[in-house]
C-alpha cells in the first residue's frame, strides 16, 4: 500500500510547475485558486470552471486571479499545506486527504441539480447478467479509478473491503488509474466487462452524446455521498473565509446557470463534519490516520 507521504509527494509532483509562488494573504493582490481534474481534459476542466473563479475573484476586490487544474484527485493537497492555494474546489475524497495532511477546511459544497449528494455506481456491459452483485461478477475485468477519487476509488475499496469482504485485486481482474470518462468509455467499448463511475458523470456523458445510454448499465449503486466541497487552508484568514463562504452561498439559480458548469445549482454551507462518511471510509481502508 503506497504510504500518505507518498502519496502526497507524487500529487506535489504533478502539481509542480502549475501554481505560483505562495505569497502572503491579502485581497489586493492576485488570488490563487485549484480544481480537480473534473472534465475529461485540464483545458475543458479550466473553460468550464474559470467563469465561477473570475466572478469570485471580482467579488472579493482581488486585481487577478490564478486558476492551477490538478491532474489527478488528490493533487491538491500539498498545495493547500505549503501555502500554495488561497482557495480550491475539491471531490470529497481528495478534500479529506488534504484535511487529514494540512488541517484545510470545508466551507462549503456544490449542489447539482439542486442536492448536496451523489451516488457513486458501477457500471457493466449491457449484455453481462448480474442478480446478485458482487457475485455475479467473480473473474470479471474492472477498472478503478485514480486513488484520489472518492466514487472512483475509495467507496466501491471501502464496500470490497469491510461490506462484501472481498479483496477486489483477487476477486476481479483489476487495473485502476483511469479517469471517469475514460472508465465508461471503457466499459461501452468492450475493453472492460465493468468500471467505477459516479452517478454525475454518467449523465453528462449520457447528455452530450458521448455514450448512449445503453452503452453501459448500472450494476450497483452506493448510499448517498456529499457531494464536492470548496475549501480553504488552515492558515485563511477569518475574514476571507467568511467573504468567500457569502459569495458561494449568495450565488441564485440563475447566477449558477451562467457561472459554473451545467446542472450546478449552487452552494450550501459546510464544515469538515459534513465529509465525515468519506473519512471514516479512509480510516476504515488505512489510507489516512485518525489524528491525536
Amino acid at each position: 500500500m503506497m504510504s500518505r507521504r507518498h502519496f502526497l509527494l507524487q500529487s506535489a509532483a504533478l502539481l509542480a510547475g502549475a501554481l505560483p509562488a505562495p505569497a502572503i494573504m491579502a485581497q489586493s493582490r492576485k488570488l490563487r485558486f485549484g480544481v480537480g481534474p473534473f472534465m475529461p481534459t485540464a483545458e475543458d476542466t479550466r473553460k468550464a470552471f474559470l467563469p465561477l473563479f473570475a466572478h469570485i475573484a471580482k467579488s472579493l476586490g482581488a486585481p487577478d486571479f490564478d486558476l492551477a487544474v490538478s491532474t489527478d484527485w488528490a493533487g491538491l493537497a500539498v498545495a493547500m499545506g505549503s501555502g500554495q492555494l488561497d482557495a480550491a474546489w475539491m471531490g470529497p475524497w481528495g478534500y479529506v486527504i488534504a484535511n487529514n495532511a494540512t488541517d484545510c477546511q470545508a466551507i462549503a459544497t456544490v449542489k447539482y441539480d439542486d442536492k448536496p449528494t451523489y451516488q457513486a455506481i458501477i457500471v457493466g456491459r449491457p449484455d453481462i447478467s448480474v442478480a446478485r452483485f458482487p457475485d455475479d461478477t467473480r473473474g470479471r475485468s474492472i477498472s478503478f479509478a485514480d486513488v484520489g477519487s472518492t466514487s472512483g476509488w475509495l467507496i466501491p475499496t471501502f464496500y470490497a473491503s469491510k461490506v462484501w469482504k472481498i479483496d477486489p485485486k483477487a476477486f476481479w481482474k483489476y487495473s485502476e488509474g483511469a479517469s471517469h470518462p475514460a472508465n465508461e468509455v471503457a466499459v461501452a467499448s468492450g475493453q472492460v466487462d465493468l468500471a467505477t463511475d459516479y452517478d454525475r458523470n454518467r449523465n453528462a456523458m449520457i447528455a452530450a452524446g458521448r455514450i448512449k445510454p445503453d452503452a453501459t448499465k448500472i450494476v450497483w449503486t452506493s448510499d448517498p455521498l456529499p457531494n464536492d466541497a470548496f475549501a480553504v487552508p488552515k492558515q485563511a484568514p477569518r475574514e476571507f473565509t467568511q467573504q468567500l463562504q457569502s459569495i458561494l452561498l449568495a450565488l441564485s439559480g440563475d447566477a449558477a446557470k451562467a457561472l459554473m458548469p451545467p446542472r450546478y445549482t449552487g452552494f450550501v454551507a459546510a464544515t469538515h463534519a459534513s465529509y465525515k462518511m468519506i473519512e471514516d471510509a479512509g480510516l476504515a481502508i488505512g489510507r489516512i490516520k485518525a489524528r491525536g
